[in-house]
């Protein structure tokens, strides 16, 4: 997650604000067999020693086989939470771990922090020399068309893999569904058990969850908008690319959509002056680290404490990057059936 406000060029023109902003939802439909709370993981097992190991790297499309399974894996922090869903663990983290007074950022999901070894906590971060005491056997992050492995700084990228091979699973383009089938599958590959009663039942609270955003809007006619909020302004959130939207427009809710979205297709970007461009019922604010506090949004831009939804208390929380795994995905759903269920039609 970006810590400063505008965005940062990274290569093919995507920028770390665009790409920050892909994010998720789920389908039902996803990976039964794959087969929780959002406080409890699925624990069982954390991966065997057991071979040989293959598994596509969507970067270039060709597979990544070892003799064995690898057990000393490095992963985007990310990524490293859905697998610890799965009930896999890794030996080390890189991305937005921590927050500064120590406590879990968003993005590390139910894994406990305290006891991680994190190889760099902000963009542009990551010891090498500490990854390549690990002895690293794999490296895993997401990938976005445009880049590569998320969060490895380019120039360290060839150093990097040279010490370990790399796979980046593709998270800008896919449904959700897809995403999660991806991370479910590299679970299983490390060792998870899929069909364990801890990892069905984050199959079934995904479902449920789903079902819930749905009848959440069943029978109200809810206007919602999904933002982004910083230093220079309002960040509409266009649908189609933040997947956990993308799903929740296909189970019946009614977003804005921007006219105007950027060279990435991601946001609008209002200034200040002009965020009451939409018409909306209720707002879903981003919860993400570097986004603007809703207190200090009230506090110190009027123009946001003038709209509608936000004088008739109607202003919500959702995840632009959420964990890709059953009960990462759920626990977003869950969250934005929350708003959705307290919201009224305002006009």
């Amino acid at each position: 997650m970006p810590l400063r406000a505008r965005p940062v060029l990274v290569p093919s023109g995507l920028t770390r604000r665009g790409l920050f902003a892909a994010g998720g939802g789920l389908g039902a439909a996803s990976l039964l067999a794959a087969c929780g709370s959002e406080e409890e993981p699925a624990a069982e097992g954390t991966g065997a020693a057991s071979g040989p190991f293959s598994f596509l790297d969507e970067r270039d499309q060709t597979e990544v086989e070892l003799d064995s399974t690898p057990t000393a894996v490095v992963a985007f922090t990310g990524l490293a939470a859905a697998l610890y869903d799965y009930g896999v663990e890794v030996a080390a983290v890189f991305g937005p771990t921590t927050l500064a007074d120590g406590s879990p950022d968003i993005q590390a999901g139910r894994m406990p922090v305290e006891g991680l070894t994190v190889l760099g906590n902000a963009w542009g971060e990551f010891d090498v020399e500490q990854f390549a005491q690990l002895n690293p056997q794999l490296i895993v992050s997401h990938y976005y068309e445009g880049f590569d492995l998320w969060f490895v700084p380019e120039e360290r990228l060839e150093e990097v893999q040279a010490l370990a091979p790399g796979i980046g699973i593709e998270v800008s383009k896919p449904t959700i569904d897809e995403i999660i089938d991806r991370h479910a599958s590299l679970a299983k590959a490390l060792g998870a058990d899929l069909e364990s009663e801890a990892n069905t039942a984050g199959v079934e609270r995904f479902g449920a969850a789903a079902g819930g955003v749905a009848e959440a809007v069943a029978e109200k006619p809810l206007k919602v908008v999904a933002v982004g909020a910083w230093p220079d302004g309002l960040y509409i959130a266009n649908p189609p690319t933040f997947n956990i939207i993308a799903k929740c427009v296909e189970l019946g809710v009614d977003f804005v959509v921007p006219e105007n979205p950027d060279q990435n297709n991601y946001w609008e970007l209002l200034s200040w002056e002009n965020i009451d461009k939409y018409e909306a019922d209720a707002i879903f604010l981003d919860i993400r680290t570097g986004n603007i506090a809703p207190e200090t949004l009230l506090a110190d831009y009027p123009t946001w404490a003038a709209l509608p939804a936000v004088q008739a208390g109607q202003v919500y929380r959702w995840n632009g990057e959420p964990v890709y795994s059953h009960i990462g995905g759920a626990v977003e759903l869950e969250r934005i059936t929350e708003g959705l269920a307290a919201a009224q039609p305002l006009a």
